[in-house]
């Protein structure tokens, strides 16, 4: 054999690059977006206060808007403006309703996940709230509410169906809330 014979190289196992996996891709995107949408606020001047100013205005107004369940393009937009259509809401008087329950459906210390935008729950008997199906920690869907907490699949966060507070990290910040009202035999999400 010729020393200067060339040979075929063939890739061994540690130069190939695997493909994602559809969860993987999934995470990188709302990693993605988590990063633009803090960029958006950062850049808009806006920070943890405006989800506390938008809360003080939902309450002393009788509604509340949040942007907390967009996603992709949407979410950077209305990211920007939370504060401010919080605002307009609030003087208005109202808004049209973002979703639709029938009562019947939300269990009394349980809750449903409605379009994967909205938590409705019945901590105690007749009293509902509503809140972002977003995780405040990366922004993955929750995906159930059992044991009298909202859980996040992806890092293993929970939260209280009472005023979406943070009870189990690794996220610190509540969800943002929306207002359930009962119309009927339904809970309208607005």
């Amino acid at each position: 054999m010729s020393p200067h014979k060339k040979t075929q190289h063939q890739k061994s196992p540690e130069q190939t690059t695997p493909e994602p996996t559809t969860a993987q891709t999934r995470h990188q995107q709302l990693q993605q977006l988590v990063t633009n949408r803090r960029a958006v606020l950062r850049s808009a001047g806006v920070g943890g206060s405006a989800v506390a100013a938008t809360a003080v205005l939902a309450a002393c107004g009788g509604s509340s808007s949040s942007g907390g369940g967009a996603t992709g393009s949407a979410a950077e937009s209305t990211s920007s403006s939370a504060a401010t259509s919080a605002a307009t809401s609030a003087a208005s008087g109202g808004t049209a309703a973002k979703a639709t329950v029938a009562t019947s459906k939300v269990p009394v210390g349980g809750g449903v996940i409605l379009e994967e935008k909205y938590v409705v729950t019945q901590p105690t008997s007749g009293e509902y709230k509503a809140f972002t199906a977003i995780c405040t920690h990366q922004g993955c869907p929750v995906t159930s509410v059992e044991d009298g907490v909202i859980k996040c699949p992806c890092h293993g966060s929970e939260f209280s169906i009472s005023d979406g507070s943070a009870k189990v990290g690794p996220a610190t910040e509540a969800l943002a809330s929306y207002t359930a009202t009962v119309e009927g035999s339904d809970v309208q999400v607005s």
